[in-house]
């Protein structure tokens, strides 16, 4: 036998018995993606403010391996706990997230208009969200829902009218951080005012609300006989021949003048509320951030859509809680987030959002919100389809339950913690956002 085939062969044999490892792609050392990471408490990951990859690599363990397929870096970026879940989640649970910028756009004359329905996110079913930009002028024209329709001003400025059913006319401009509520039914216009355009979320109590389905005035007049128009307002029918031959939806408009100027000759004021200013509210202050909710009780013709609108300061976290009255449809406006839903029979799972996210939650299934950054603040709105708002805080729970009772639950096994415990829940008030953390390394030392 040659020489070189004795190699060749010495050569095949050495790789069948000891083939070379599988290399994991380099990480930083600080990286909680990689084998020897293990962290017993699953503390949260902002994968985006850190610039980490994550990886489905177990936390501590052997589970798990890199990626070698086909990837969308960014998207796991935004997604760290669906990427390596914390090791608390378990069982099945449906999708509670999506991001409008996974939405169809419908793109008018200086304006456009998205949705996140249950066509798009199945578990949204009480609630739908339309996001719609004017620019200046720029209106949405006269118009009236099946659904009520609840409204945030994002950015900018943008003036609404409306009519009752008693005849009383409404008008209001409202700024950034304003609301607006229009009854099913009720006939109204949004025209945006700001020189650098208008933005705003509006929220219907339907989770299968289409935007596409509204009854708008050019569209009924465009199928209505000409004769039959004539009728009705007393005008030779050819003057109905300038009417556009289809709804107009969003278009240009004139740039409108001072309300006082535009109020109609016999303008018979509402004598409903169409609007409330949301951030100019007084706050109620937690130890981690600010709430402001608005609900029938300061905002009566909100009948059927109840919000809460949180500040969450860096690091801080809206408190473990529950909803009893209705699923939570939540938007996100700044910063990220992660929410573990806890659904019973063992299923927990976890999401992360970003700003222009909507993420929806179960009636009556426990979760928190918690800012993954450390440095900057996290803006969400909380809305429900209900007349009033109501949570039931944990915290709160506890520290209200005879003392015995939460021992014999939760800390038989060790009273000295079970004292830890107490002491920190007693005469418990609701915190509704809990600031960071502190201690809890001296604490740890202590145990």
């Amino acid at each position: 036998m040659h020489t070189s085939s004795l190699v060749s062969l010495a050569l095949l044999a050495t790789s069948a018995v000891a083939a070379p490892a599988r290399q994991h792609p380099l990480m930083h050392e600080k990286s909680p993606y990689r084998k020897d990471y293990k962290d017993p408490y699953d503390h949260k990951i902002d994968a985006v403010g850190d610039g980490l990859q994550p990886l489905p690599i177990g936390n501590g363990d052997d589970r798990g391996t890199d990626m070698m397929g086909p990837r969308n870096p960014a998207r796991e970026r935004q997604n760290p706990d669906l990427v390596r879940p914390p090791t608390t989640d378990h069982g099945t649970m449906k999708n509670m997230r999506w991001s409008f910028a996974d939405s169809h756009i419908r793109i008018e004359e200086n304006g456009w208009t998205r949705q996140t329905t249950v066509r798009e996110l199945p578990t949204s079913r009480d609630l739908a969200g339309v996001n719609m930009r004017l620019d200046e002028g720029v209106i949405r024209e006269l118009h009236w829902h099946k659904e009520a329709e609840w409204a945030y001003v994002l950015e900018g400025s943008v003036r609404i009218t409306a009519l009752d059913p008693d005849g009383g006319s409404f008008i209001d401009d409202l700024e950034k951080g304003d609301l607006w509520y229009f009854p099913s039914g009720h006939p109204h216009s949004l025209q945006g005012l700001a020189p650098h355009g208008t933005e705003f979320l509006l929220v219907f109590d339907s989770g299968s609300f289409s935007e596409d389905s509204t009854f708008i005035l050019s569209d009924w007049l465009a199928h209505t006989p000409k004769s039959v128009l004539s009728e009705n307002f007393r005008l030779p029918p050819e003057v109905f021949n300038a009417l556009p031959e289809k709804e107009k939806y969003i278009f240009q408009g004139s740039i409108p003048g001072p309300i006082k100027e535009e109020t109609p000759k016999n303008f018979k004021k509402s004598k409903l509320n169409f609007t409330h200013k949301m951030l100019a509210q007084e706050p109620v202050n937690a130890t981690g951030g600010r709430v402001r909710i608005t609900d029938s009780t300061n905002f009566p013709i909100s009948k059927t859509v109840a919000a809460g609108h949180l500040d969450i300061d860096p690091g801080a976290m809206r408190e473990m809680h529950w909803h009893p009255n209705a699923d939570e449809w939540s938007f996100f406006i700044r910063g990220r987030a992660r929410v573990t839903i806890f659904a019973a029979e063992g299923n927990a799972r976890t999401f992360d959002y970003m700003a222009g996210d909507v993420g929806i939650v179960p009636r009556n299934m426990g979760h928190f919100i918690e800012n993954l950054s450390d440095d900057e603040p996290l803006e969400v709105l909380e809305i429900f389809r209900a007349d009033k708002f109501q949570d039931f805080s944990l915290f709160q729970w506890m520290g209200e339950t005879p003392q015995r009772l939460v021992r014999d639950h939760l800390f038989q096994q060790d009273p000295e913690l079970g004292e830890k415990f107490w002491k920190a829940v007693e005469g418990a008030k609701s915190d509704v956002i809990k600031s960071p953390q502190s201690g809890e390394e001296e604490f740890s030392d202590e145990l």
